[in-house]
């Protein structure tokens, strides 16, 4: 059970109240370029972990669980935490939004869809939706540790937007094959 892919995964869960500590104040610069480098490398882990469960044949069914709880955990603090900073304000509150309303459809779907035996596998547009989302994210995060790039943000934003369409394309598919199953 506590194999190198599933530490890694738990490293994620464990590392997200410090990811919120560091964004907690908004002035605070470094707070946010120490938030960047811990963000990238939860981000490595969770490349690392998948890759690591896979080539050694150790993927796990607590692995399979929890991988996709410490992304969206991970995710979900970090959109809360720059909408309470106002790093994500304004019309961007519908992107983040969307986003994070599909991660519980699709949660609740998948859970619904489990004692029926059916399995949602991710396909290849919902890797690129949370290839986005994570580098979107990223860049809001180390916007304000670098203001003097300003294109950071705006570009960063921009992502969140490709996101949230991407976000609602693939939560619609989801959809779909879920309300096959419905009564």
């Amino acid at each position: 059970m506590l194999t190198l892919p599933n530490l890694l995964t738990l490293s994620r869960i464990v590392a997200v109240p410090l990811l919120v500590g560091l964004l907690w104040w908004p002035q605070w610069a470094a707070g946010y370029a120490i938030a960047f480098a811990l963000y990238c490398l939860m981000g490595i882990t969770d490349y690392f972990d998948g890759y690591l469960a896979r080539s050694n044949g150790a993927v796990s069914r607590l692995g399979v669980f929890l991988d996709p709880i410490a992304d969206k955990i991970m995710v979900a603090a970090v959109i809360l935490m720059l909408v309470g900073t106002r790093d994500i304000a304004g019309l961007h509150l519908i992107a983040a939004l969307v986003i994070l309303l599909r991660e519980i459809a699709v949660s609740g779907l998948r859970e619904f869809l489990a004692p029926l035996h059916v399995s949602m596998p991710v396909s290849k547009l919902a890797k690129w939706k949370t290839t986005l989302q994570l580098v979107s994210l990223g860049g809001l995060i180390l916007a304000p540790a670098i203001p003097s790039v300003a294109w950071i943000g705006p570009v960063s934003l921009a992502a969140l937007w490709g996101a949230a369409v991407l976000t609602a394309i693939t939560g619609w598919d989801y959809l779909r094959v879920g309300l096959r199953h419905m009564d």
